[in-house]
């Protein structure tokens, strides 16, 4: 996810820097739209790990 938003980011920079503004706008939007969705997973992840995990072992 966090590459793919990376990704993302650097087209829609070089995509402003050549003018073309709409299209970098679109492409800024999955960017923070697939940051976000990392941040969600990762968090998830971490309270299920500290929650679930402990009462397993």
């Amino acid at each position: 996810m966090l590459k793919g938003a990376a990704l993302f980011a650097i087209i829609a920079l070089v995509l402003a820097v050549l003018g073309f503004g709409g299209i970098a706008g679109f492409a800024w939007d999955i960017a923070q739209i697939l940051f976000w969705i990392a941040v969600a997973i990762a968090v998830l992840l971490g309270v299920l790990g500290l929650t679930i995990y402990k009462k397993v072992t």
